[in-house]
């Protein structure tokens, strides 16, 4: 692994931020996360060897970085990615190509998997033609170097003032006991899921049980919130659990950051329910928003968080590189 410099034919400079002090020089292109950056360097959650900029002389022509959720931790998603869209698509694109696969090289250990990559994205994105065509000449990028499309998803917002359904009494909740407690429900709501990465962990072999460990492990073992606000749903006199919520405070916004219906209990409008409850959690804590995201293909959940109050507010999309490598040349 190298963080050197490369200088190319056509006066083009590929490199990795030197420290901290060149983060303006990294803000010279525009992304909708731009405001997280000094604090994401400041915590570790970004170091200044997986920023890298292409320059031709002082002028920012594309820029990318990876992040990770703790300081030290490996790099878990490529989530910057901006191409200058004052250049000529085809150089725009051979440039941000160049600039994926030289600091690639330089960051993802070859043979090792490559970071799924992130980009939020407007609600309207395919309607309004510049942005779509800024974006399509992005994905275009990632297609050539290997990636896939594995998923759009709806990021979704509740905000303060907005009713949240009164309980219907249909349900009793209890706080997660520990990390088995919600394991042993997260195993089987994976049987039959919708979401895309819970489909795409069991289709590389994982069993349910191991994808929910995965998940426990690599996120929600990493909140600093209060796992008292977890909550299991269940039927009232039985005590049999029913689903599940975990409300919780992850780096940058309150957040529903999953939720799930057992089989068994499925179709009978109970999500509404175990939604509602976990928005009132985080409401009562005079939060000034909820986040939270559903794939664009589950539609029931979708209607699930409109109908509890929370609005569109932009879309996000997920690539994914299938074979292992630091590059493909």
């Amino acid at each position: 692994m190298t963080t050197s410099s490369t200088d190319t034919p056509d006066g083009v400079i590929l490199r990795p931020l030197a420290g901290p002090e060149e983060l303006a020089l990294f803000r010279r292109l525009n992304y909708v996360l731009d405001h997280e950056l000094a604090d994401d360097l400041a915590t570790g959650r970004r170091v200044p060897a997986w920023m890298w900029v292409a320059l031709r002389g002082d002028r920012v022509l594309a820029r990318l970085s990876w992040w990770t959720n703790k300081a030290g931790g490996e790099p878990l998603a490529l989530d910057f990615f901006d191409l200058d869209p004052e250049l000529p698509e085809q150089e725009r694109a051979g440039i941000g190509l160049r600039l994926l696969e030289t600091a690639t090289a330089a960051v993802v250990p070859t043979g090792a998997p490559r970071p799924e990559f992130n980009r939020f994205m407007p609600a309207d994105w395919r309607d309004v033609p510049a942005t779509r065509a800024e974006l399509e000449t992005l994905f275009g990028v990632l297609e050539a170097s290997g990636a896939r499309p594995l998923v759009e998803r709806l990021r979704l917002e509740w905000l303060p003032g907005t009713p949240v359904p009164e309980p219907k009494g249909r349900l009793e909740f209890r706080p997660v006991r520990d990390r088995e407690d919600l394991v042993a429900l997260m195993a089987p709501v994976l049987e039959g899921t919708l979401d895309a990465h819970g489909q795409a962990d069991l289709a590389s072999g994982m069993t349910p049980r191991e994808a929910a460990e995965q998940q426990y492990d690599e996120e929600f073992a990493q909140y600093a919130s209060p796992q008292e606000w977890w909550q299991v749903a269940q039927l009232p006199g039985t005590g049999e659990p029913v689903g599940f919520v975990v409300p919780a405070r992850n780096n940058y916004n309150h957040t529903i950051a999953y939720i799930g219906v057992v089989p068994t209990h499925r179709g009978k409008g109970y999500i509404d329910d175990i939604l509602a409850e976990g928005t009132r959690i985080l409401a009562g804590q005079n939060v000034p928003r909820i986040r939270a995201a559903t794939d664009l293909g589950n539609v029931p959940m979708a209607k699930a968080f409109a109908r509890t109050g929370y609005a569109t507010f932009q879309r996000a999309i997920d690539f994914v590189w299938d074979t292992p490598g630091a590059a493909s040349s």
